[in-house]
C-alpha cells in the first residue's frame, strides 16, 4: 500500500484494502487480548494480599479477558469459505395476511438490532409494505466482517405464536415468515450470466422515501429465466445503480443456489436435514401462553423472548455453528 503506484489500479487497490480489513478483523482482537493479559500479569506481580481493591480490579479484568478469549474461540467456528463476508438477508411473510406481515417486520427489526450490536452497516435494498401493517418482503444488505458467518444460521422458516394485536377478540395466532441468507460474494467469483437469460423490468419505487419516490421508473427487477431466481432493488438513486445492485444480488443468489445443489448429496445422508418450507420451521417464538424461543435444529431455548427480539441471537448462532461443526 505504500508503493507509489498503489492507487493507479483502483480495482486492485480496493481488493487489497478489503483483504486487509478481513485480516485485521482476525488478528487485532488476538493482539488486544495478548496485550491485556501481559498488563494483567505485570500488575498481578506488584499486588499483595493487602491490596483488596487492586485484587478486585484484577479479577474484573481477568473476567473481561476470559470473555475475549471465548469470543476468539467462537470465531474459529466461522471458518467457511464465505463466512468472513457480508450478508444479503431476505425476509418473506408467509400465509396469514396482516399477522405474517407484522411478524416479518418484527424479524427485520431483530436482525437490524443484531447488526447494530455487531457494528455492521445495514442497507435496505428492496421492501414491499403490507396492506395494513408490517412488510410482505424485504432484502437487507448487511456489511461487516463475518456477517454471513453469523447470519447463515438464520436461514429457514420462523414461527411466531402470540395473542394478536389485530384481533378484537384477543385470540392466539400463529404466523410464519421465511428468512434467506446468502453471502455478499466478490465480483471475482465467476458466475456466468447470459444477457439473453435475463428479463429486466423497471417500475416505480414504492413506500416512504424522498421526493423521487413514485415519480420515475427507477426501480429494477431482474429475473434469471432458466432458474426463476429474482433480485430487485428500488432504493438506489438511479435506475442504473438499482440495476447494478440487483445484478449483484442475483449473482450472489445464483452462486448460493449452485453451492446448495452441490451439497445436496452430502446433506441427504443426515436425518436432521432441514428444508426451507412451511411447516418445517427452524425456530419458534412463543409469547403466549408462556414465553419461549426454541431452535428446533439444536434444541437450544430461552425464556427471554424480548431479549431475542431485541437482537440477542449469539447463543442461538453459537449452538447452530457448534452443531454444524460436529455434524460435518
Amino acid at each position: 500500500m505504500t508503493a507509489s503506484d498503489f492507487w493507479q489500479d483502483s480495482q486492485k487497490s480496493t481488493k487489497i484494502i478489503a483483504e486487509l480489513k478481513l485480516l485485521r478483523a482476525k488478528v487485532q482482537p488476538f493482539h488486544e487480548i495478548q496485550g491485556k493479559l501481559k498488563d494483567l500479569q505485570d500488575l498481578a506481580e506488584l499486588a499483595t494480599s493487602k491490596d483488596a481493591s487492586l485484587i478486585s480490579d484484577l479479577q474484573k479484568d481477568l473476567e473481561s479477558i476470559v470473555k475475549g478469549i471465548d469470543s476468539l474461540e467462537f470465531k474459529l467456528l466461522l471458518s467457511g469459505e464465505f463466512d468472513a463476508l457480508g450478508a444479503i438477508l431476505s425476509i418473506n411473510a408467509g400465509a396469514g395476511g396482516t399477522e405474517s406481515c407484522d411478524w416479518a417486520q418484527m424479524l427485520m427489526r431483530m436482525y437490524c438490532r443484531f447488526a447494530e450490536g455487531k457494528g455492521y452497516k445495514v442497507k435496505t435494498i428492496d421492501m414491499l409494505e403490507g396492506e395494513e401493517a408490517g412488510i410482505k418482503n424485504v432484502t437487507l444488505l448487511i456489511e461487516g466482517a463475518y456477517a454471513y458467518g453469523y447470519l447463515k444460521a438464520e436461514s429457514g422458516v420462523h414461527r411466531l405464536v402470540r395473542i394478536s394485536p389485530f384481533d378484537a377478540n384477543k385470540r392466539r395466532h400463529t404466523s410464519f415468515a421465511s428468512v434467506d441468507v446468502v453471502p455478499q460474494i466478490s465480483d471475482e467469483i465467476d458466475i456466468k450470466v447470459e444477457e439473453k437469460d435475463l428479463r429486466i423490468d423497471v417500475y416505480r419505487s414504492s413506500g416512504p422515501g424522498g421526493q423521487s419516490v413514485n415519480t420515475t421508473d427507477s426501480a429494477v427487477r431482474i429475473t434469471h429465466i432458466p432458474t426463476g431466481v429474482v433480485a430487485q432493488c428500488q432504493n438506489e438513486r438511479s435506475q442504473f445503480q438499482n440495476k447494478q445492485t440487483a445484478l449483484k444480488i442475483l449473482k450472489a443468489r445464483l452462486y448460493e443456489d449452485q453451492r446448495r445443489k452441490q451439497e445436496e448429496k452430502l446433506q441427504a445422508q443426515y436425518s436432521q436435514k432441514q428444508r426451507i418450507e412451511w411447516g418445517s420451521q427452524v425456530r419458534s417464538y412463543v409469547m403466549h401462553p408462556y414465553s419461549m424461543v426454541k431452535d428446533h435444529r439444536t434444541d437450544y431455548e430461552t425464556g427471554n423472548v424480548h431479549a431475542v427480539m431485541d437482537g440477542k441471537l449469539e447463543e442461538f448462532i453459537e449452538a447452530y455453528l457448534k452443531m454444524q461443526k460436529v455434524k460435518y
